[in-house]
């Protein structure tokens, strides 16, 4: 957006640094006011003077010269330069193994690049320091420079870029970048005076194309940068506080904020850094850098508005309303909710007055402490009272920043869960403390996606107490509360968010199978019967597919089996015949294995082994006789039978025959017919 109005002054500075080599600092130069004295009391005109500032842009007030330099030299129309203006500033580390560098193959698009020191010799791009200051305007200018130690053999390579965020990477010394963010590029040719100065936009993953801004725009015509390199030494006297630089070893140049900020909507960088490169290719390897400092470049004003609550940490959100503007391409709402050490923050705002922002009802449970409203506020005038701030915004430098706080009431939670389908099952609670003294919970399946709850919020201090009336069917399997006490005590102080939870199970039983066999060997003709497998399953719970096995004395148990009817089918052993292989069986008591068995349901199966009968006729003489072979049982049914009178041997096998009445008899006829 196009500034409206600025101020006429520089903007507000940081405090200088009284030790040396500096840290981020401010610098203001007498040079200029000198000069003019000088030229007041000889009688000559600012106009008598031949200027070094050629390359200065149009409508700019500063400096740029093509012997580039820092002192004020005489002009009626352009006034400024480093020497007398204030100007936000950063040096690099001495030079020697404590100077931080980036690390090898790092490159402009590596997102957050590592560090390493000591790796760069003071005859390469040995970074010194930069500066920045932005000239008043419509939207006016950004004033930037440059030092490095000695001049490099070939092209000379800076790159300075903006960062939206203050957010340091994750390791490195640059900040998180946002897309929009911004990288200018600086480039003069070995024995060249004026820089070609190019423009790059993160996209979000990498820096876009170049766009050359000291060159005329396709378009308009407009050239928006200049850029150039001291040709002669600048004496320490004139360096304002720099020291004396040899040739090529300073630089300086202007950009027209047109070229940067959109008309029609806001922008805003919180940091700027220096980098040096190693060639004159855009992606060859980065070099020395100058930690990134903080400023304050953006074409409208901002609001800050943060919650804090009492006690800290998760609770709920704050609903605020507020009746500033922004610019039209902002997504800011007229209302907005914040949690606790959440910001909203608003680049765009509009100039304008009476702005305020409110915070609305508040949450159950909560009270309105105060407004605090930061230094940076301080050139924004404003007024609090009750929830509501009242505030203007006359002023790119203006930013409200305050932070709502509010305190919590005591919460009390009382949770029911449930490790079973709780099949709509509702339980009953109970308290002498709290208000009703008599609640009910229904949870709708297990585990913490079905829980039920019920909060008491905004109760006062004290200790309360709470008791589950267990249903038939239901074990109260556990009771906790999350700070350590009963729920039959609990205490909650000032703040608090205690929770207890009640988790029970249903009751359950078990089925103990007894598997038996005949076996005459055996004394009483029958003994336990191992190995054999049983599958358990029920109607009522489709869920249930169980397998057991009979260990060495005959049995197997099944646990955890939910009250209901159960089906236990025998896998029947080859050999055997079973007399009732599937058997229906009803789970009506809590029981278990091993110690709580007694009260498990039980079932029994029996198997009866099979015996295979063979009736050989061997004829002597091959073919002299030709035989049939008839068997009944002790009924006279027919079993098997062989009637077909062929000579030679005959052989009839009769298989699986039960050990039992009428099959146990066996009546075979054999007929030899000569």
């Amino acid at each position: 957006m196009r500034v409206s109005h600025r101020r006429a002054t520089t903007p507000r500075s940081t405090t200088p640094h009284p030790t040396t080599p500096r840290s981020t600092t401010v610098r203001r130069g007498l040079v200029g006011a000198a000069i003019v004295a000088l030229m007041a009391a000889l009688g000559w005109t600012p106009m008598a003077f031949a200027t070094h500032y050629e390359a200065t842009l149009e409508g700019s007030i500063f400096q740029i010269d093509d012997d580039a330099n820092l002192r004020v030299d005489p002009s009626e129309e352009a006034t400024l330069d480093w020497a007398n203006v204030t100007q936000i500033n950063k040096d690099d580390a001495p030079t020697g193994r404590d100077d931080d560098s980036y690390s090898g193959g790092t490159k402009e698009d590596t997102v957050c690049p590592g560090q390493t020191t000591g790796s760069i010799p003071n005859n390469k791009s040995d970074l010194l320091s930069f500066g920045v200051y932005e000239e008043a305007g419509d939207p006016g200018f950004l004033h930037l420079y440059w030092s490095r130690v000695n001049e490099p053999s070939g092209t000379t390579l800076m790159d300075f870029e903006f960062n939206q965020s203050e957010e340091d990477c994750a390791q490195g010394p640059n900040k998180t970048r946002t897309e929009g963010d911004l990288l200018l590029e600086y480039a003069i040719d070995q024995g060249g005076a004026r820089a070609e100065i190019y423009l790059r936009e993160w996209t979000g993953s990498d820096w876009g194309p170049a766009r050359n801004i000291a060159d005329p725009d396709p378009v308009t015509g407009e050239v928006y940068a200049t850029g150039t390199i001291n040709q002669s030494t600048i004496p320490e006297g004139e360096s304002d506080g720099l020291g004396e630089m040899s040739p090529r070893t300073f630089g300086e140049a202007s950009i027209d904020l047109d070229v940067i900020f959109d008309e029609g909507s806001c922008s805003s960088f919180g940091s700027a850094m220096l980098k040096s490169r190693a060639s004159d290719s855009f992606t060859s390897q980065l070099k020395d850098f100058v930690a990134p400092v903080g400023i304050t470049l953006t074409n409208c004003g901002q609001v800050k508005i943060t919650k804090e609550t009492a006690p800290a940490g998760d609770g709920p959100d704050f609903s605020f309303s507020k009746t500033f503007d922004t610019d039209p391409s902002s997504t800011n709402r007229d209302d907005f909710s914040l949690g606790d050490g959440e910001t909203e923050t608003f680049l765009g705002v509009l100039f304008g007055t009476g702005y305020t922002v409110t915070e609305n009802e508040l949450p159950a449970g909560w009270s309105f402490d105060r407004i605090d409203c930061d230094a940076s506020s301080a050139g924004v005038s404003y007024a609090i009272a009750d929830r509501t701030v009242t505030f203007d915004i006359l002023d790119e430098d203006d930013v409200l920043d305050c932070t709502f706080y509010n305190e919590a009431l005591a919460d009390l939670t009382i949770v029911k869960q449930v490790t079973d389908d709780p099949g709509g099952q509702t339980f009953g609670f109970t308290s002498t403390s709290l208000a009703p003294a008599a609640f009910d919970l229904t949870p709708t399946a297990t585990g913490e996606a079905g829980e039920d709850s019920r909060e008491f919020s905004g109760i006062a201090t004290g200790t309360y107490d709470v008791d589950e009336t267990v249903p038939a069917g239901w074990n109260l399997t556990s009771a906790t509360c999350d700070n350590g006490d009963e729920p039959d005590a609990v205490t909650v102080g000032a703040g608090d968010a205690v929770t207890c939870t009640f988790v029970n199970a249903r009751e359950r039983g078990a089925i103990e199978i007894t598997k038996t066999r005949k076996h005459a060997a055996a004394e009483g003709g029958e003994d336990a019967h191992a190995g054999v497998d049983f599958a358990v399953t029920s109607d009522d719970y489709p869920e249930v597919d169980l397998t057991v096995t009979t260990g060495a004395d005959g049995t197997a148990c099944v646990p955890d089996l939910l009250f209901g009817d159960y089906t236990v089918t025998e896998t029947v052993p080859n050999g055997y015949v079973s007399e009732d292989a599937e058997q229906d069986v009803a789970v009506v008591a809590e029981a278990g294995c091993g110690e709580d068995i007694a009260a498990a349901a039980d079932v029994s199966f029996v198997n009866t082994p099979l015996t295979d009968v063979t009736v050989t006729v061997d004829s002597q003489v091959d073919g002299g006789t030709a035989s049939t072979i008839s068997c009944v049982d002790g009924e006279g049914a027919l079993v098997e039978e062989d009637l077909t009178n062929a000579p030679g041997d005959v052989e009839l096998a009769i298989e699986d025959l039960e050990p039992t009445a009428p099959a146990a008899t066996l009546v075979c006829t054999i007929v030899v017919d000569p």
